[in-house]
């Protein structure tokens, strides 16, 4: 039985266009509205990545960073993530949602107890952006074992020996990490060069859904259309602050940036 993320990708490929991924940290700028973003954005978004606040975010930018410091000041617990995740899920049962974040937080909470609450509360996948392969393979074992898809990442870095061996051990998706930045850095390589490097990948195993993160914006995101999926996330985050600033509502703006988004798409 193929996974959500699996079938969402299959949706978006009969459509003949890239899944539009997007990122959001839980308990921004509210729980509430962080659900309520979520709700809002869904409908327009293929598959949800919903980022667990740190304190330390170490591969984000300023505007995650922004993201995860308010979740963080409003209280936000990683039990908290998991009452967000549940809550959507009981209104939109097959929407995809990916759970991104750091092991400490893992590790603290115990890796049978935190993906016993994954399961539970019906989360998709995750992303641990500071397990690196080969070091995960035994957590991508047990999240395989609960029906989570473990997503691995590549880095233009990465060299051709260990994409074969990451790709042949990833699940429903891998991430390729299109620039050395953190997000929301302005892109410093072009769209061509990008679509270019992702083929490379694609030519080890065409059948993965390869996705590119790190550095999409409104403004590049027509000239990538061609991956299997692209990650929006600093963007959002940015949306959110602004509209906070400007005392707006951030659900509103932020439903009117995802849809124009995935018109691009189309």
């Amino acid at each position: 039985m193929k996974s959500r993320i699996a079938l969402a990708f299959d949706r978006c490929k009969k459509e003949k266009r890239p899944a539009l991924i997007t990122y959001t940290v839980a308990g921004d700028n509210s729980k509430q509205n962080s659900l309520k973003i979520l709700n809002k954005i869904s409908k327009h978004a293929d598959i949800l990545e919903l980022g667990f606040p740190h304190n330390t975010p170490i591969a984000d930018g300023g505007q995650i960073q922004g993201s995860s410091y308010r979740a963080l000041k409003k209280g936000i617990k990683l039990r908290d993530v998991f009452h967000i995740v549940k809550k959507f899920k009981k209104i939109n049962p097959n929407k995809p949602i990916i759970l991104m974040g750091y092991f400490n937080l893992i590790y603290q909470c115990g890796e049978n107890n935190f993906l016993r609450n994954c399961k539970d509360s019906g989360v998709d996948g995750l992303i641990i952006v500071d397990l690196p392969y080969p070091e995960n393979k035994l957590f991508a074992k047990k999240c395989k074992k609960k029906s989570i898809s473990f997503i691995q990442l590549l880095a233009p870095t990465t060299t051709r020996n260990r994409m074969r061996q990451i790709i042949r051990d990833s699940h429903d998706m891998v991430y390729y990490i299109s620039m050395l930045s953190t997000t929301g850095g302005k892109l410093k390589v072009s769209s061509k060069k990008i679509i270019k490097n992702y083929y490379k990948i694609k030519k080890i195993n065409n059948k993965i859904n390869l996705v590119i993160g790190f550095g999409i914006t409104d403004k590049n995101i027509r000239s990538l259309k061609s991956a299997n999926g692209l990650v929006v996330g600093s963007l959002l985050c940015k949306i959110i602050t602004n509209s906070i600033q400007k005392r707006q509502n951030p659900v509103t703006n932020l439903n009117k940036i995802v849809y124009n988004l995935k018109s691009k798409l189309l």
